[in-house]
Parts: C-alpha cells; sequence; structure tokens
C-alpha cells in the first residue's frame, strides 16, 4: 500500500477521481458550500449520520463529486484516537470491494494536526494488512494507494513521514510474530536482522553458539539445550547520533517457540507459542522505522533467540545455572524461559555504558489477566524513564502501565540452592517476574514491558498487532536531543547595504 499526501481544498476534494473518498465528519465540522460539505450536513440534520466516532454512512456516485463512493464517517471529538476509530471502520468496509485508490479528506477536522495525520496513515495501514507469507494462493491486495487529502493550515508532513515509517515497522513486526515456528527459526531471525543490515545507519551482528558460550551467557544456553536449532544472539546497531553519545538499548525476547520445556504448556492454543518472540519482533520492526525516519540518536537491539524445547538435553526443575552475571539460578519451572534468556542479555548491555535499557517480552500470562490486551505492562526503576515510555505510549495510541517493583515482591524468588529461583508462586505473576529482571538491571536505567497481552490478538482476528512498536519509536524520538542553534553573526550596516532585496 503506497502513501501520498496532499493538500486539497474543498473544491478539490470534490473533483479527485478515486475509487473511494473518506470523509471524516467531527461533531464540530464547519458548514461549507461545496458538494461534499452539503451531503454531510443534510445526512446530519436528517439524522441518517452520527458524528460518533466509527459511524458510517456511504453514497454512490453522488452528484458533483467525483469519486465512485463516498463513505462520510463519524470522527468525533476530532482527536487521533477518534479518527483512528473512524478510519479503521470505514477501510474495513472497503476490503471486499474493489477499490484500489482511496482519497481520505482530513479537512473537516478543525483541529487536525501532525498526531491525526499519524493515526490516519497506520490505521489504513492496519485495515489493509494481510498476512500470506505461507499461504499457496497469497490474499490479492486490492487497495493499492492512499491518497491524504489535508487543508493547507495543518502542518502534517511530520506526522505523515512518521506514519509512514511507522507503517513499515509495523509490518515487519507483524510479519516474524505471525511466521509458523519452521518458518521463524532463530537463524531466519538472524537473517531478517541482516536483511536490515543493508538499510542506512544499521549494522547487525549475529553471534552463535560458540561465543555465546565464550561471553559466559549460562541462563541462554540452558534454554536452548532442549532444542536441536541453534541459539543465535543478535547484535542491532543504528547510528543516527555521534559516536560519542551513549546508545539506548531494546532488548527482545526472541523465543521463536515456546513449548513450555520439560514443564509442558497444555496442548489447547499452544500454536500460538510461535508469537513468543514478538518481543523481538518489535526490535526488528522499531528498526526498520529508525532506517526511515533517521532520527539523531544511537539505538542498540539486542536479541537473544532460541527454541524453549523438551528433549534429553533440556533443562529439568530443580536445575542450578550460572548466568553471564555470575549468579547461580535455580530452575524451578522451564516454562519461565523468556526471563532466563532476557537476563544475559541485560547483563550483555553493561558492556554498552547504554543511557537506558528497555527489555520487550511476553513475559507472563499474569500481565494479561491483569491488564488485558489494552495496555502493555510497564516496569521500571527509574521514574523519569518510566514517564517517557507513558508519554510515548499515550502519544502513540500505544498505551501502557506502569505495575509496582517493591521489594516484597522478590521474597518469592528466595531459594536455598541458588542466588535466586526464576519464578515465584502465582501471585502478582507478572511483577515478580520484573522483579527477578531487575537483579540484572542495576547498573543503569532499565524498564521493562511485558506485552502478554497486547502483541497478539485471539478469536477471529487471531493474528500480531505489532505492538509496542509504535511506542518504542515515540519513545526514541523523544530521546533525540535538541538540535544546537548556530549564532549567528549580526552583518554590518555596509553589508546590509549591499545584500539583494
Amino acid at each position: 500500500m503506497d502513501f501520498e499526501l496532499k493538500t486539497l481544498t474543498p473544491a478539490r476534494i470534490c473533483s479527485e477521481k478515486c475509487d473511494a473518498l473518506i470523509v471524516l465528519i467531527p461533531s464540530d465540522m464547519r458548514s461549507g458550500t461545496d458538494p461534499v460539505s452539503k451531503l454531510a450536513a443534510l445526512a446530519i440534520k436528517s439524522g441518517d449520520l452520527e458524528s460518533k466516532a466509527g459511524k458510517l454512512l456511504s453514497a454512490y456516485r453522488p452528484q458533483g463529486i467525483a469519486a465512485t463512493r463516498v463513505l462520510l464517517a463519524g470522527a468525533g471529538d476530532g482527536s487521533a484516537k477518534s479518527v483512528r476509530t473512524a478510519v479503521n471502520a470505514a477501510m474495513a468496509t472497503l476490503k471486499t470491494t474493489n477499490v484500489r485508490r482511496v482519497l481520505l479528506s482530513l479537512g473537516g477536522l478543525p483541529q487536525a494536526d501532525q498526531d491525526t495525520v499519524r493515526a490516519a496513515v497506520l490505521a489504513c495501514a492496519d485495515t489493509g494488512y494481510a498476512y500470506s507469507t505461507t499461504k499457496s494462493k497469497p490474499t490479492e491486495q486490492k487497495l493499492l494507494r492512499v491518497l491524504i487529502g489535508m487543508p493547507a493550515s495543518v502542518a502534517g508532513h511530520a506526522g505523515f513521514d512518521k506514519g509512514v515509517g511507522l507503517v513499515k515497522g509495523l509490518a515487519l513486526a507483524r510479519e516474524w510474530a505471525n511466521r509458523p515456528a519452521n518458518h521463524a527459526t532463530p537463524s531466519l531471525l538472524a537473517q531478517a536482522a541482516k536483511e536490515l543490515g543493508k538499510l542506512p545507519g544499521i549494522k547487525v551482528e549475529v553471534l552463535g553458539p560458540k561465543e555465546v558460550a565464550k561471553l559466559g551467557m549460562g541462563a541462554f544456553m540452558a534454554v536452548a539445550r532442549g532444542s536441536e536449532e541453534p541459539l543465535r544472539f543478535i547484535v542491532l546497531r543504528y547510528g543516527g547520533g555521534p559516536r560519542t553519545d551513549a546508545p539506548v538499548v531494546l532488548i527482545g525476547k526472541g523465543i521463536t517457540f515456546d513449548t513450555g520445556g520439560i514443564s509442558i504448556k497444555p496442548a489447547a492454543e499452544m500454536d500460538e507459542m510461535k508469537f513468543d518472540m514478538s518481543g523481538a519482533a518489535s526490535v526488528l520492526g522499531t528498526f526498520r522505522a529508525l532506517a526511515e525516519l533517521r532520527p539523531a540518536l544511537n539505538v542498540v537491539g539486542l536479541i537473544p533467540a532460541c527454541e524453549n524445547m523438551p528433549d534429553g538435553r533440556a533443562i529439568k526443575p530443580g536445575d542450578v545455572v550460572t548466568s553471564m552475571s555470575g549468579q547461580t539460578i535455580e530452575i524451578l519451572n522451564t516454562d519461565a524461559e523468556g526471563r532466563l534468556v532476557l537476563c544475559d542479555a541485560l547483563t550483555y548491555a553493561e558492556r554498552l555504558k547504554p543511557r537506558a535499557v528497555v527489555d520487550i517480552a511476553t513475559l507472563t500470562g499474569a500481565c494479561m489477566i491483569a491488564l488485558g490486551g489494552v495496555r502493555s505492562g510497564m516496569f521500571s526503576s527509574d521514574d523519569a524513564l518510566a514517564q517517557s515510555l507513558a508519554a510515548a505510549g499515550d502519544s502513540a495510541l500505544d498505551l501502557c502501565w506502569r505495575m509496582p517493583l517493591d521489594d516484597e515482591y522478590a521474597d518469592g524468588l528466595k531459594t536455598n540452592f541458588a542466588d535466586v529461583a526464576n519464578v515465584a508462586g502465582r501471585a502478582g505473576g507478572a511483577i515478580t517476574a520484573a522483579k527477578f529482571l531487575q537483579r540484572f538491571a542495576g547498573k543503569f536505567p532499565w524498564a521493562h514491558l511485558d506485552i502478554a497481552g497486547t502483541a497478539w490478538k485471539g478469536g477471529a482476528a487471531k493474528g500480531a498487532t505489532g505492538r509496542p512498536v509504535p511506542l518504542l519509536v515515540d519513545f526514541l524520538l523523544g530521546q533525540v536531543p535538541p538540535a544546537k542553534k548556530v549564532p549567528v553573526k549580526p552583518r554590518t550596516a555596509k553589508k546590509a547595504a549591499r545584500s539583494p532585496t
């Protein structure tokens, strides 16, 4: 799907030829004399259209409008959230048609800004997305082009560019989280990272079993022992800032399939454990967006990738392993493997001398119970970092919620046989998992995003969401230092007099 942004007057919107014209109708829409405005005013007056976000009214070849179809879509208060709801509803009705070119008009939104333009772009792409990699006959993508029309008074170019960059990042994240495990092994995930290394500003390094063993990543290696697929430790670097600037580090859990190991999961819905590498997928997607947006900062992505399988070499409940940090871990439950691969990645991050570290993981079912699929769970040892992530989630419409990290929650991780156990009791499971990770993140500002409930949808809409790529991108853009202003020397009167007028 290609996107284009144009400044269009109401008259140009009416004369623009397209298969479908979507017009957003806010509750405070201004009246106009053009055919579209008249049609909307008549529909509202007659009671056939509500301005509530997501309400629709369609027309076929209306007089005075060049578009074949016209969809009037209620946009409520005109906020980015309402725009997303309205565009999702309108695009959904076009999904089963032969529409190839859509004009989306934002001209009726008095408060349109960069955020609403971005929300419109992302909603179009979200509705048009379809997974096809492992289908013998891929679903034809009929909708090929979306033209975003906005009034001249709106400076939406930055929002449009951010939206298009996010579309590419989200598509990559969803693609890899949706792939079945035999099409998304650790080696294939590493190859996807290497492909990103061909883009501007990105470098990639992939470590195999020998290099990981040399680093002493005993917890990571323990999880990988039960699989015939060799582990991979992927390091991505985006260098947009000066070399001397400390990087922000993103760590993505890359369990490409999770059986639970010896503590095996129930068979029902185990197929969905292919998405247990959604944290890794979100890191790949974020780097894809960075290559488009080119912000002036340094970012490092770390992905510990392996499978969690139950063969004769697999770790057993009660085994004790030594992590890269030197801390010993008693593995009471082999299905709590994500924290084992992440703890070694957190220790590796120390050598990068980061300004901040954020790990992203489908870590606990407990977080799904606590927050459902609306907000990701966010834990942090640093208030400023937590505030930045929460603000990024709000601006990106990719919400998170800060959870507690009281020291008392770590009591259940005590054991007689190692420095720490990998699980506590059922109560507060998402928090005790975060407390485990915190032990390995004491030397830098750290945050943990538990995306178990937000990275995947079940039911009829089954599939990956791409979250939290929007949150991460907004967070990173917020870390870009302000541009230094170069002082301008005042010209002398003599030179000014000679300058052209």
